[in-house]
Parts: C-alpha cells; structure tokens; sequence
C-alpha cells in the first residue's frame, strides 16, 4: 500500500480569531497537497503569540511529516512566525544578506528598517525559490514558512508542488443517491470495512432534487476506489 504523507496547516493571526478575516489558505493547501498525493490531516489556527506559536511548531513538526504556517511573515510588531519557528527549533535568527539585497532593490534604496526585518530567517534554513518565484521561502527542517496573504500563498503552492511531487495525486469518484444518510449508514459500514485503503465520505444536499446524498471514494489506487465505489453501488442497486 503506497504511504499517504500527513500534513498540518498552521494558521497564525488574530484577525483570523476575531473574524475580522476569513481563511483563505487552508483550502488552497489542502487541494495542493492532495495533488501531491498528501493529506492534510490537521488544521490548528492560534493568535500572534511568540510562545504558542513556538509551542505548536514543536508538536506539529514531531507528529506529522511536514508543516506548513500560514501569516506572522510581515514587517509588523505582530509578525512573530519567523521567530518562533527559530524558537522551537533552538535556531537562533539572522539577516540574510541576499534578502536584504533584494528589499533594497524593490524599495530602490528606500527601505526602512521595518522592510528589512523581512530579510531575517532562522539559522540553518533552506531558502527554497524558482525564477518564477524568486523571494524565497523559509523552510526549517520539516517547517514551511508561508505568508498569509493569499494571493501570494496561493503562488507559492507552484514551488511546493515541485517540491513535494505530484507522481500520485488522490483520486475521488463519487456516488449519488436518492437515499438518506440513516438508510445508507449499513451499506457505508460494510463498504468501509471491506476497503480501508479507500477514504469514504458521506455528504447530504439539501434542495436538490438529483440526489439526496453524495458519497465520495478518495485514495492513491484508482482501482481501489473504482471498486469500493462499485461495491457500494452493487449494494444499493441489490
């Protein structure tokens, strides 16, 4: 069976708590790991809090093959990620020179020294960047470093998917069906059961007169998730 690589969205920001912002990130992550062949297998959001944030890279990084911040990369007093990460790590924090090159030349000399914090990372980084993506992007062992903005989140997925790899992408079939999830609950269990190399997930739709339910069959093996959709498929039509 073809190992399925866990990974963890860190979300930071207050304005993400305080609903003064909607998520825009985790859905974007999710579907490019899922492109990769990865499961995003858990989202923690916490507020811009050095120590908590150190705190949760530590646990994050130990159980799950890869992590992945969101926000806390700004010029900003709340703008804490860089620093944390280094925390949790033991890493100490230093300017890195050809990023101070590269803020000096987009600001044309004018940088402040607000612009220039965005040149520090933690010591013993990567620096992961592309000619199509040349600011680069921190990653601290297994820790990767994303602003929270998303429209640059979002252009940074094209590094991670060179980085990680698409060679077995998830594949997803779906069933529709006129029955209720109560009704359709015994014939779940047992395609579960039978096919647990299959990820099965039951959604109802309100007002939609085609179908009452939708089950979807998620995994790495085509043929597998073609059978346990058939499975359950031979079940309801027996």
């Amino acid at each position: 069976m073809t190992t399925i690589h866990r990974g963890a969205a860190l979300v930071i920001g207050n304005e993400i708590l305080s609903g003064k912002i909607a998520d825009a990130n985790v859905v974007v992550l999710a579907r490019t790991l899922r492109a990769c062949g990865w499961s995003l297998s858990r989202v923690v959001i916490i507020p811009d809090e050095l120590d908590l944030i150190a705190a949760e890279v530590q646990v994050l990084s130990r159980g799950f093959d890869a992590v992945f911040t969101s926000g806390g990369v700004g010029p900003t007093h709340d703008d804490l990620t860089v620093d944390a990460v280094a925390k949790a790590f033991g890493a100490t924090v230093e300017s890195v020179p050809a990023l101070e090159q590269m803020i000096e030349e987009r600001y044309e000399g004018q940088a402040t020294a607000g612009h220039l914090r965005m040149a520090r990372a933690p010591v013993g980084a990567r620096l992961v960047a592309t000619p199509e993506l040349p600011w680069p992007t921190i990653v601290m062992d297994n820790v990767w470093v994303f602003p929270g903005v998303p429209q640059i989140f979002a252009m940074k997925m094209s590094l991670l998917r060179q980085e990680l790899g698409a060679n077995s992408p998830f594949v997803t079939v779906e069933l529709k069906t006129q029955l209720d999830e109560g009704h359709l609950k015994p014939h779940l269990d047992a395609v579960v059961a039978a096919h647990p190399a299959v990820q099965v997930g039951s959604y109802p739709k309100w007002r939609d007169p085609t179908c009452r339910t939708l089950v979807t069959f998620d995994g790495l093996d085509e043929a597998a998730v073609t059978e346990a959709r058939d499975a359950l498929y031979a079940r309801l039509e027996a």
